[in-house]
């Protein structure tokens, strides 16, 4: 009798537990929102797009978001698929309604075509959020003297 009614006082139990409102499967209606500028949406997907960029050249780009929910928003982990790109969310929780960003620097010395991923995982109802670079790294053009004429070259001997 003893199992009996402790079986039916653990489900009791659980069954309490798990009717409790969980703000991570979405059922917080005042749960932070990661709402992107729509500037980054492609195909349903945020995307940077570096287009060619030379070897070299800077390869910092910008994610801007505002928390469009009810709560503070809190990043709690960015990652990238890569060591060759570096994810740079803000340590501070981003009040309602404050716009923010999530710097990324590519590093542009590897010659190619960029196609990463960056995950970002908060607080936010709609985490884990999937943010992507795109582009292609080319060689830097060679460097033209600006005193070049097309002709050429005279040496003036001293006489």
């Amino acid at each position: 009798m003893k199992r009996i009614i402790c079986s039916v006082l653990l489900l009791f139990v659980g069954f309490s537990l798990y009717a409790q409102e969980n703000p991570v499967s979405g059922d917080n209606h005042n749960a932070p929102v990661m709402t992107f500028d729509q500037k980054y949406l492609k195909n349903n997907r945020f995307v940077y797009d570096y287009g060619t960029i030379e070897k070299g050249a800077n390869g910092q780009c910008y994610f801007v978001f505002t928390n469009t929910g009810q709560e503070p928003l809190i990043i709690e982990k960015a990652s990238s698929s890569c060591g060759c790109t570096v994810p740079n969310p803000p340590k501070y929780p981003i009040l309602p309604g404050q716009k923010d960003s999530i710097s990324v620097k590519y590093d542009t010395k590897r010659l190619g075509g960029i196609n990463k991923t960056i995950n970002v995982v908060s607080n936010a109802s709609n985490s884990p959020v999937a943010l992507y670079i795109n582009g292609n790294v080319v060689e830097a053009a060679p460097a033209i003297p600006e005193n070049n004429t097309g002709g050429s070259l005279m040496i003036r001997k001293e006489e």
